[in-house]
């Protein structure tokens, strides 16, 4: 079981991807290959939970001191836009004709390890907190998720 609900940015140098499943291939795919690339580009921004630390003895080699750390869950989040016209109306006619800003929560695994202790929720939550946060320097009008299935949703 996880110990810390303490979120931080993806790092190539820090973090294991390599070894997260969460037992769908395309949040697979994307920790391991995309998520980097995309926040190089400022296009979006991962936070990952990490497993908790193992305890290592003073007597085991400096390389263990500095492994990677496993990915219990992330989340992806980037800046988005939505027309008028996908709101209700008695919403679309309070704003203006242009794209409205909004924050799309992309990507949230758990890896299959941690899956079915909660984590899931508690990620969800962490990740509206974020933006919560984000929200109070850069406004949006909405928080847009984007499902990967209708049990997702």
């Amino acid at each position: 079981m996880v110990t810390t609900k303490t979120f931080v940015e993806l790092e190539k140098a820090s973090h294991d991807r390599a070894s997260f499943n969460c037992g769908e291939e395309e949040f697979n795919t994307f920790i391991r290959q995309q998520a980097l690339r995309h926040m190089k580009a400022n296009i979006s921004r991962t936070m990952v939970l990490v497993e908790p630390d193992k305890q290592v003895s003073s007597n085991q080699d400096k390389q263990a001191k500095q492994a990677k750390q496993g990915i219990s869950a992330f989340y992806t989040i980037a800046p988005s836009s939505i027309s008028r016209q996908q709101l209700p109306e008695d919403k679309a006619k309070k704003l203006p004709a242009y794209p409205i800003p909004v924050f799309l929560l992309a990507q949230l695994a758990v890896d299959k390890k941690q899956q079915g202790s909660g984590l899931g929720k508690i990620t969800l939550v962490k990740a509206l907190e974020h933006l919560y946060r984000i929200n109070a320097h850069m406004r949006a009008y909405a928080v847009v998720v984007d499902c990967l299935n209708k049990e997702a949703e």
